[in-house]
C-alpha cells in the first residue's frame, strides 16, 4: 500500500504529533481548510467538518478522548435503568457560557430540537420513543426496542440552551436542505471549551477560550481565526509563508513539497471515511438523463457494468498520489462490523464486456446521466469525479458532471425532512460512522429503506431498498451476541455487495500538515478538537 498502511481504529487514532512541550504563554492559532464550516448550528448537518468544529462550542453529554473512547462531557454517568431505558446523570454547577445554568430542561430541548425539524440529526434517534426529565441533574430516555449504542449515537451531539434558543427564535434548526436560516445559523452560545467571537461566513471564523468552562483546559490559545481558502496553491504558500498554522487536508499533489519543507510537519494516515458513488434507484425515470419513461439504475446489470469499469487503483494512482485505500465495503478496517474476506472487489471489465451488460439491459449506444460533485469537501473529490466520467465514457454512458460548493451540492442531493430525495441521479459522497464507530450507523444511515418515519436510511440519497437488508439491520441494532450480531452483518453485506447497490471507491486519507510549533492530535475520524492544541 505504499507509504501508508491500513491499522486498526485505536491505532490510527492515537497517532499524534506533539513538537513541544507548551508554555505558559499563548499564541492566535490560524488555521484552514478547502471549504468554510456550513452552519453554527450542530444540528444543522451531519456533516464530520460541522460537527467536529460546533463541539469547540458546545459539548456533548459523552465525548470522545484522544483515543476515540467515550469519556464524561456534560453527563458524569449514563447507562441503562432497564433494556429500554437509558439515564444521563449531568455534571453539577456547568454553566452556558452567558452564566446561565446547565440543567436537565436544556438536555431535554436539545435533544428534541436535534430529532425536530430541520435537523439533519434525526437518524441518531430512530429507537427513541420519549425523552424526559427526572431532576435537574438526570434525563431518561425510553427507547422503542434495545439500543446498546444510544449513547455512543450521541457522542457528537452538542448541548444548547433552551432560553437561548427561545430568546432568539431559534427554537428549530433551520433546514439547510432548503437553504434557509435562523439566528443560530450565524451565532452560537454553549457550554465548550471555546466561544464565538466572530463569523463571517466564506471569510472567517473566530473563535476566543470560555473562561468559565467546566473542564481544565489543556490548550494555551487566546484565540482560534478559521479561514476557509478553496485554492490549493494559496493554501499551501499560507502555511508554507506562516500566515496559517495548520492545514486541514492536504491535497496529494503537495504532501511531498510540504514534507521537504523544515518548518513544517505532516500527519497522515487512513480515515475511517469511505468515498463512494450512488445511483438513483428510486424513481421510475431519473431527473437527469437522456433515458425517458424508466430508470436504467433499477437495473442490476447497469450497477454491475458500471462499478466494474471503474479503476479505484487507477485514482489511487493518478488521483490521489497513493493516497487512498480501495474497497469494496462501505465500511473501514477498525470499525466494529467490517468484513475482512468480504472486502474484495469484483474483477475491471473490458468496455466490450461491460458494453454487452449495457446492451443486454436494453441500452446498446449507453445513455447520458447528470453527475454531482462536491468540490471542497473530500480529498480531490472533483478530481475523482472527473476521472469516473472518463472511465464512463469508455463504455458509452455519457456523464455530465456538476462540481460545486459543499454548501449547494448538500442542499440539492440530500433529501429533505419529509424524506423525500434530492435532485440527483448519480453523486459522490463520503461516510463515516464516527457517532458509534459500528456498521450498524452505515446501514441504518446510508442502506436501509429510506422511511422519514421510522428516521431510517435518511442518507440514502439513491433510495436503495432491499427488504431482507431492512429486516437484518433492525435485528443487528437490538442484538447483543456477538456470534449472531456478526452473522447478520455478513448477511446484510453480502446482500449489498452482491446488488451493486453503491459503489464504494476508497478508504480516505487523513493528511494534515502543522507549522512545526504547533502540538495537535489527529485521530481517524478527522475530527480536530482544539482543545488539544497548544502553540510553543
Amino acid at each position: 500500500m505504499g507509504k501508508f498502511s491500513r491499522w486498526g481504529l485505536v491505532g490510527a487514532a492515537a497517532l499524534a504529533l506533539t513538537l513541544a512541550i507548551a508554555p505558559a504563554s499563548a499564541k492566535t492559532f490560524k488555521w484552514g481548510n478547502a471549504g468554510d464550516v456550513s452552519s453554527m448550528d450542530p444540528y444543522a448537518r451531519q456533516e464530520t467538518f460541522l460537527l467536529t468544529f460546533t463541539q469547540n462550542i458546545y459539548d456533548p453529554l459523552v465525548r470522545r478522548d484522544k483515543n476515540l473512547k467515550l469519556e464524561p462531557a456534560l453527563a458524569v454517568k449514563w447507562g441503562q435503568v432497564d433494556k429500554n431505558t437509558w439515564f444521563f446523570d449531568l455534571r453539577p454547577g456547568v454553566k452556558f457560557s452567558d452564566g446561565t445554568p446547565f440543567t436537565a430542561d436544556d438536555v431535554v430541548f436539545s435533544l428534541n430540537r436535534a430529532n425536530g425539524p430541520g435537523s439533519n440529526m434525526g437518524s441518531n434517534f430512530a429507537s427513541v420513543k420519549e425523552i424526559r426529565k427526572v431532576s435537574d441533574l438526570r434525563v431518561e430516555v425510553i427507547t422503542k426496542y434495545p439500543d446498546p449504542l444510544l449513547a455512543d449515537k450521541w457522542a457528537a451531539l452538542g448541548m444548547m440552551s433552551k432560553a437561548w434558543a427561545e430568546k432568539n427564535n431559534a427554537v428549530n434548526s433551520a433546514d439547510m436542505t432548503k437553504n434557509e436560516e435562523n439566528y443560530a445559523t450565524r451565532n452560537a452560545m454553549g457550554t465548550g471549551p471555546f466561544m464565538l467571537k466572530e463569523r463571517r461566513a466564506g471569510e472567517r471564523t473566530v473563535l476566543v477560550p470560555n473562561p468559565g468552562w467546566w473542564d481544565k483546559p489543556t490548550h494555551n490559545l487566546t484565540e482560534v481565526i478559521f479561514t476557509p481558502i478553496p485554492n490549493a496553491a494559496t493554501r499551501v504558500a499560507a502555511i508554507k509563508a506562516g500566515d496559517i498554522d495548520m492545514m486541514y487536508e492536504v491535497p496529494p499533489a503537495d504532501t511531498e513539497t510540504l514534507k521537504r519543507d523544515p518548518n513544517i510537519a505532516v500527519l497522515e494516515g487512513p480515515e475511517t471515511r469511505i468515498v463512494y458513488l450512488g445511483m438513483d434507484q428510486e424513481r421510475n425515470e431519473l431527473v437527469e438523463s437522456s433515458v425517458k419513461g424508466k430508470n436504467p439504475f433499477k437495473d442490476k446489470r447497469v450497477r454491475e457494468a458500471i462499478y466494474r469499469s471503474i479503476d479505484v487503483d487507477a485514482i489511487k494512482r493518478t488521483v490521489m498520489r497513493g493516497q487512498s485505500f480501495p474497497t469494496a465495503l462501505m465500511v473501514a478496517p477498525g470499525i466494529n462490523g467490517y468484513m475482512k474476506d468480504l472486502d474484495k472487489r469484483p474483477a475491471l471489465l473490458k468496455p466490450d464486456e461491460a458494453k454487452k451488460l449495457l446492451a443486454d439491459a436494453g441500452y446498446p449506444q449507453g445513455f447520458e446521466v447528470g453527475m454531482d460533485c462536491p468540490n471542497d469537501r473530500y480529498v480531490n473529490d472533483e478530481k475523482i469525479c472527473q476521472a469516473v466520467v472518463a472511465m464512463l465514457a469508455r463504455i458509452g454512458i455519457k456523464v455530465n458532471l456538476l462540481a460545486q460548493t459543499r454548501n449547494l451540492y448538500f442542499a440539492k442531493i440530500l433529501r429533505k425532512g419529509d424524506g423525500s430525495p434530492g435532485t440527483t441521479s448519480l453523486y459522490m459522497l463520503g461516510w463515516s460512522p464516527a457517532q458509534t464507530y459500528d456498521v450498524h450507523n452505515v446501514f441504518e444511515a446510508l442502506i436501509q429503506t429510506p422511511n422519514a418515519a421510522t428516521k431510517k436510511g435518511m442518507f440514502n440519497a439513491g433510495g436503495y431498498s432491499n427488504p431482507e437488508l431492512d429486516k437484518l439491520a433492525d435485528a443487528m441494532e437490538q442484538e447483543t451476541d456477538k456470534t449472531k450480531r456478526d452473522a447478520m452483518i455478513a448477511a446484510a453485506t453480502k446482500l449489498y455487495v452482491n446488488d451493486y447497490a453503491y459503489i464504494p471507491l476508497h478508504q480516505q486519507a487523513v493528511v494534515w500538515a502543522a507549522r512545526k510549533n504547533i502540538s495537535l492530535v489527529q485521530p481517524a475520524d478527522n475530527s480536530f478538537p482544539l482543545r488539544f492544541v497548544t502553540i510553543k
